[in-house]
């Protein structure tokens, strides 16, 4: 499984400008002007509730602007369609002012796409009687279909999206344990430039006033004396700072995971504060690293690329179990963790990427660091406990069943309320 797990890590644990959803249609919106072959007149955009929710209310890079209609603007007029999720970063005040004008004019339109997979982006760009057409599905940078006039030019077989996704081979915690231990270190130590992104992202949302600014106001607390400056508190202010900054437009990149930067930045800067505070060496940390990385997309598996369920849940139980494999947590720990933070926010629901994307994440890191320290001191949640069950790797799928079965009216709710305010707005 060392070269699996590898190459898992690798494909989704990587950096991305801005929230993933606006960057993904950005990308789509590039890559149809490119297949048009010409700047386009117009603009056709169809997605998913799940994407549509995700850009309703978060800032978009460079721009101080909010929505998807800009995000489709910014890519079709000057996004990077060979980028992937940094489609938008090296864009200028000329595209930005040029894209106001296309949005002004009536030049974008959207409309939400109804029985397509929760992660569904179709873009059309016009210009006279040509039209370039892209389709990515599944996963944010994956382009399933390309054409122009009519003609395909590219076209690829969709992952599997409904249910429990396809679980791999040989993929479970014990496997994921096995191979945290006894990989050489030299061939993990590309996942540390993920802890250096999301450190900067995070100290800038520190310095600056983005969002609801729930990091920022944990620091003034701790300053006032308020709070104290200790492991939970510090990891929580990071997280949410680097939440904060994202949500509302920051510029700078940040290491994502499993499509999600919210999700990189809580799982990395919990394991980051821990190593410091606990003064742990370079390699066991990433190891650690690792550890809680494979085993959030080992979570996420089961439940999908996009779902009510607020994924935050995923990456605070991988980082909660990197805390504990740094604390000498051994396997039966490692579970405890596991069972413990089931027991805590699941079933959090997403509404969307926006400004409150730092308190849920505030709660998910902090229900982590508790589910951590309850497991090394020997206090598990046991199977007679809701939706947990003695087998961990059962847990887990119950986990995905409550978000695919269980949370799927909950989807279509917020999505009928989020739509019901667009109303109102215009």
């Amino acid at each position: 499984m060392k070269e699996v797990y590898l190459q898992k890590l690798k494909k989704e644990f990587v950096p991305a400008a801005g929230c993933t959803e606006p960057a993904s249609i950005a990308l789509a919106a590039a890559k149809a002007s490119e297949t048009l072959n010409a700047v386009p007149e117009r603009v056709e955009m169809k997605v998913s509730g799940n994407v549509f929710k995700n850009v309703m209310g978060v800032g978009i890079p460079g721009s101080n602007l909010v929505g998807l209609p800009i995000s489709v603007a910014l890519g079709a007029l000057g996004g990077d369609p060979k980028a992937g999720l940094e489609v938008l970063d090296g864009i200028n005040d000329d595209i930005l002012e040029l894209a106001k004008i296309f949005v002004d004019n009536g030049s974008v339109s959207v409309d939400v796409k109804p029985a397509v997979a929760k992660l569904y982006i179709e873009c059309i760009c016009y210009k006279g009687e040509n039209a370039g057409r892209v389709i990515i599905q599944d996963r944010h940078t994956n382009v399933i279909m390309a054409e122009r006039n009519g003609n395909i030019l590219y076209q690829n077989v969709p992952e599997t999206t409904k249910g429990n996704a396809k679980i791999l081979d040989g993929w479970n915690f014990e496997s994921i344990y096995d191979f945290v231990n006894t990989v050489d270190v030299a061939d993990i130590i590309f996942i540390e430039k993920g802890i250096s992104l999301n450190k900067s992202i995070a100290e800038e949302g520190l310095r600056g006033n983005y969002g609801l600014q729930v990091g920022k106001s944990m620091l003034l607390n701790i300053k006032k004396g308020l709070l104290s400056k200790d492991l939970m508190n510090r990891s929580i202010m990071l997280t949410a700072a680097a939440s904060d900054a994202r949500m509302a437009g920051c510029s700078m990149p940040v290491m994502s995971n499993c499509g999600s930067g919210n999700q990189g930045m809580s799982l990395t800067l919990p394991i980051m504060v821990a190593a410091e505070k606990l003064k742990i060496d370079e390699e066991i940390k990433l190891r650690a690293l690792a550890l809680g990385l494979l085993v959030s997309i080992h979570m996420k598996t089961f439940v999908g690329q996009l779902s009510a369920l607020c994924g935050v849940l995923l990456s605070g139980a991988g980082a909660a179990c990197g805390i504990t494999y740094m604390l000498g947590g051994n396997m039966q720990h490692l579970n405890s963790t596991l069972k413990n933070m089931t027991g805590s926010v699941t079933g959090m629901i997403c509404d969307g990427a926006n400004s409150s994307c730092a308190q849920k994440i505030s709660a998910s890191v902090g229900a982590g660091i508790q589910s951590s320290l309850l497991a090394i001191n020997h206090n598990c949640l046991n199977g007679m406990n809701g939706i947990i069950d003695d087998d961990v790797e059962l847990t887990i799928r119950n986990i995905g069943r409550l978000a695919n079965e269980g949370m799927e009216v909950t989807d279509e709710v917020i999505l009928k309320t989020m739509l019901e305010k667009m109303k109102k707005v215009s």
